[in-house]
């Protein structure tokens, strides 16, 4: 994903009219007393471990282990993988290699922090998409030749049939499959028409100032202490799957949309739920599916109706969650996002629960989405490359503390510390590439932010990324 250029525009506010009303500060601290860790009780529920309302989203080209492990460590509760391809996965060879946890742990033993961790899958076929996503969940268990089978030749795919996900309008207890709906009457037209149902009054976080008087102040304990700070979640045993299988149908890159991936499927809306309902029936029931969306094609009134129809369908269909991007396929990045549109859909979808993405810069901006849209938490995509930092403010804000900027000293650390993930996992010339894109992001924290850059930009290896250190995050 291009950061700028043809692709995307500098970060600016999202289109939301009034939004300059709201204290975010406020109403993080608020959200805090209502929830532990301001996370709505039915996302725990359904990810033990997911403990805030944000997380990391899947980012191509940087969101790999090194990026997600660095994030944790600073309260990221979850996060995503970049989307992999499902030809890739089933391919054999290396295909599979970014999907392979195992290989990450024999790299990196302390990689099981990585958890819980979304596999983000991106295809084009229904039958390659659902063997890819067994795949990443059972750990490519079987021969590749058996999943590849399930997809081109004469082995069925597993068909799970109670994969509905149902949560308690309590917010308390398990995810229960729900009653028998929508199976092979799930047209677009079917669809279309629960557009216009009312929903039940559920939780709505925009409520919180409303009720945060009824309400005990009790704050989540403080975030454990060490060099960059970490999540409240805790790992026993290393777990070698993925928490949740996440399908995207919402990159808007070129090459992705001309191949009928990603994107392209919100233009296609049969096309969407057949791949939507191929790898809900093939993923093992106790394993959440969830889906990446954007708010449409186009802006055209059809494209509008395709949304919904899709929308809709993830949550018939069995999938726990969408993420809803507030942009068009047609946008890619470029432009400002539209938060009146998550407004408009999570009131009228406050039963379902929904994520927000699209102009999120700062942990300000988390808050800020929460309380005008009303969406159940937010993913931070390009808001967080070379600004882990960002969900360890979030974490102190719902605590109702202050939440300070990192200090040299603290840039200095988990600099250092990323290098060597990235090193440990990808090796060191992979290392000096990625960091290299890291670093010129990392100096908008730095007093001489040019001078970082231009450094930056040279850097190959290790002993280029340490002279950094030293030149310009020296203690002195």
């Amino acid at each position: 994903m291009s950061l700028h250029g043809n692709n995307a525009t500098p970060p600016a506010p999202a289109i939301a009219p009034g939004v300059d009303e709201i204290d975010p500060v406020r109403f993080a601290k608020e959200l805090g007393t209502r929830f532990q860790g301001g996370i709505d009780p039915r996302v725990t529920a359904i990810v033990p471990g997911f403990d805030a309302p944000f997380f990391q989203a899947g980012l191509a080209g940087y969101s790999d282990a090194a990026m997600r492990i660095i994030a944790r460590r600073l309260g990221a509760p979850f996060c995503v993988t970049e989307a992999l391809l499902d030809r890739m996965l089933l391919g054999g060879g290396h295909g599979f290699d970014k999907a392979d946890l195992q290989l990450m742990l024999d790299a990196l033993p302390q990689g099981v922090e990585d958890q819980p961790l979304a596999g983000q899958i991106i295809g084009s076929d229904p039958d390659e998409m659902a063997a890819a996503a067994l795949k990443m969940i059972e750990q490519a268990s079987r021969p590749d030749r058996q999943y590849r089978d399930m997809a081109y030749g004469d082995s069925a795919l597993p068909t799970y049939t109670d994969t509905r996900w149902k949560v308690d309008p309590a917010h308390s207890g398990e995810p229960q499959p729900a009653d028998a709906a929508c199976e092979d009457d799930c047209t677009p037209e079917a669809l279309l028409a629960l557009v216009n149902e009312q929903p039940p009054e559920t939780y709505d976080p925009r409520t919180v100032f409303q009720n945060v008087a009824r309400h005990e102040s009790t704050q989540p304990s403080s975030l454990p202490g060490s060099t960059t700070g970490t999540s409240t979640q805790t790992n026993s045993a290393p777990s070698l799957s993925f928490a949740t299988i996440d399908v995207n149908l919402a990159c808007p890159v070129k090459k992705i949309d001309r191949k009928s991936r990603g994107g392209h499927w919100l233009s296609q809306p049969q096309g969407a739920l057949d791949i939507l309902r191929a790898v809900r029936a093939a993923v093992p029931k106790d394993v959440p599916c969830t889906v990446k969306l954007r708010r449409a094609y186009d802006d055209t009134p059809e494209m509008a109706s395709n949304f919904e129809v899709i929308f809709n369908a993830c949550y018939e269909l069995g999938y726990a969650w969408t993420t809803v991007h507030a942009r068009t396929v047609e946008q890619k990045y470029i432009g400002p996002s539209r938060w009146t549109f998550l407004k408009d859909l999570c009131d009228r979808n406050r039963d379902k629960i929904v994520f927000g993405s699209g102009d999120v810069w700062s942990a300000l901006d988390i808050f800020r989405m929460m309380a005008y849209t009303g969406v159940t938490g937010v993913s931070v995509a390009r808001g967080c490359i070379g600004n882990p930092w960002i969900f360890r403010q979030a974490r102190l804000m719902i605590q109702g503390h202050h939440a300070p900027a990192p200090t040299l000293s603290e840039q200095r650390a988990v600099l250092l510390e990323h290098f060597a993930i990235s090193h440990a996992i990808n090796g060191e010339k992979a290392a000096g590439r990625m960091m290299r894109k890291f670093g010129i992001k990392f100096a908008q924290h730095h007093p001489e932010p040019e001078k970082v850059r231009s450094r930056m930009i040279a850097v190959e290896s290790q002993r280029d990324w340490l002279s950094v250190m030293d030149d310009c995050y020296s203690a002195s």
